[in-house]
């Protein structure tokens, strides 16, 4: 069953083509990877372990696993994407790229020790479904990380009322040919999200707390990694965004138990693990 949108595949194509990772060192992108990665369960992980990374586009979090493990299956529907995170991850031989989604993964079921999906359930048309063809690879007990884009359920009304705003403007420049929504992005990325987030971190050295201050996850990150995250968020014409509860609910009822969320931005990473075969 067909559970992907063409066009939204082939424009992230093309922005992890533009953003292929080249002009960020590797410990600004380490340091991304350590926030996502805060809550996942190491010590069940070893030179043994299989992988999978689900929509892994250039490759930046496989590229600080792949040296831990035996094996990481790359799982990326988009040619293009594969043909960067190839260049990105040229120094390992144990990662087997797969030119697929997450309902068409050509892997033996029960057979992955553990599996990570970072920012792509939300722009899957059925998440559901996508998380039940991820199930069926699992290892029973295997830890399965997720990122997926919440529903402000920690924030304050204001601050939902500010993201009304700004979606307004995502459908608006999601539908626009590629080039013109980059452009645009990347204003987006000059004129608001560097001011904001700058302005975010003057507050925080004045003590102030700046928890619910828009932005402020970006306040110590370079213009590169605004320019691709204001990509990645205007310029996708599907974008789902769920609560604790409905997360929770999600992957109760697609076969994952000892589900924990972190508290710490970005939100919501969740850890969960599979309970059974679907």
């Amino acid at each position: 069953m067909k559970n992907r949108d063409d066009k939204l595949i082939n424009d992230f194509g093309e922005e992890w083509n533009k953003f292929n990772q080249n002009k960020i060192s590797l410990s600004d992108n380490k340091e991304i990877f350590n926030k996502y990665f805060s809550i996942f369960p190491w010590h069940l992980i070893n030179r043994n372990s299989i992988g999978m990374d689900v929509g892994g586009g250039s490759g930046r979090w496989t590229y600080f696993l792949a040296d831990k493990v035996k094996k990481i299956y790359f799982v990326e529907p988009s040619n293009k994407a594969i043909e960067v995170s190839k260049n990105n991850l040229s120094k390992f031989t144990n990662i087997e790229y797969l030119n697929n989604d997450a309902n068409q993964i050509p892997i033996k079921n029960e057979s992955i020790d553990f599996c990570y999906c970072l920012g792509v359930l939300h722009h899957i048309p059925d998440i559901a479904e996508a998380l039940k063809g991820i199930n069926k690879k699992l290892k029973i007990n295997a830890p399965f990380l997720i990122y997926i884009y919440y529903a402000f359920d920690n924030r304050p009304l204001w601050f939902k009322l500010v993201w009304q705003i700004s979606n307004f403007f995502r459908i608006i420049i999601s539908r626009m040919p590629f080039f013109m929504k980059s452009l645009t992005c990347d204003i987006i990325a000059f004129l608001i999200y560097y001011p904001v987030s700058r302005l975010s971190k003057i507050l925080n050295f004045f003590g102030y707390k700046n928890n619910n201050f828009p932005l402020s996850f970006y306040s110590n990150q370079k213009m590169y990694v605004l320019r691709n995250d204001a990509l990645d968020r205007f310029g996708t014409k599907i974008e789902q965004r769920l609560n604790k509860k409905q997360i929770y609910i999600l992957l109760q009822k697609t076969g994952f138990n000892k589900i924990s969320f972190s508290n710490e931005e970005p939100f919501w990473c969740v850890i969960s693990y599979k309970e059974k075969n679907l």
